[in-house]
Parts: structure tokens; sequence; C-alpha cells
């Protein structure tokens, strides 16, 4: 079964760091672009950060550049977004996706919320 499965959500408070993880099954993420993406309660979903399947080429939205780094093992077939620093609106469910590589540039598959496949979510909330 082709399946996307997020962990390391939680509660921080602000200024503190969590790492997530995105582990795939079924298929191989070697060539697929992946995402992170957010929605906060009665918000849009929006790209938080995405990295290629080749080159490593790396996309963050505004608001989390220098906070948040995207990176992927692809012999583990999983991929991570390791979140410092974080804020008060950065609480959201986040979910992670795979876009096959062929089809755009990693700031194109954030910026237009793009995926192949999807995991679940995982709550991230950052409060004092």
């Amino acid at each position: 079964q082709v399946q996307l499965v997020e962990s390391g959500g939680g509660l921080v408070q602000p200024g503190g760091s969590l790492r997530l993880s995105c582990a795939a099954s079924g298929f191989t993420l070697d060539y697929y672009a992946i995402g992170w993406f957010r929605q906060a309660p009665g918000k849009e979903r929006e790209g938080v950060s995405c990295i290629s399947s080749s080159d490593g080429s790396t996309y963050y939205a505004d608001s989390v550049k220098g906070r948040f780094t995207i990176s992927r093992d692809n012999a583990k077939n999983a991929v991570y977004l390791q979140m410092n620093s974080l804020k008060p609106e950065d609480t959201a469910v986040y979910y992670c996706a795979a876009d096959y590589a062929s089809r755009d540039t990693v700031q194109a598959m954030c910026v237009m919320i793009w995926g192949d496949y999807w995991g679940q979510g995982t709550q991230v909330t950052v409060s004092s």
C-alpha cells in the first residue's frame, strides 16, 4: 500500500524545536520531490518547505526561512523537517507530500501545493 506517515509533532514552547519525520511505504521516494505543508485552524493550507529529488534544491516559505531545514534520506525512504525557533504562528497540522520529480520545480510544488501522495498530518502546537 502506498503511504506516507508523519510523526514527531507535539507541544513545544516558543523558541523550542521539533523534528518531523515522514516515512514512505509502498513506494520509494528517490524520484519524488518532497514537501512539507501546514494548515492552521481556519486558514488555507500553505507550503512550508520542499526539496527536489535530484540536485538537493530546496524552497522555504519566507515565514520559516532561516528557522526550518528540510532534508531527505533516500536510503531510509524518509524525509525530515527540523524546526527551530518555533513561534506560535507555526501552530498547525503539518503534512508531507511526494510529487513526481518531472512535473515542476520545488518552488512550484510548495506554492501550488502539489502532491501525488499525502500523509495524514501531525499536529504541531507552539504555546507557552
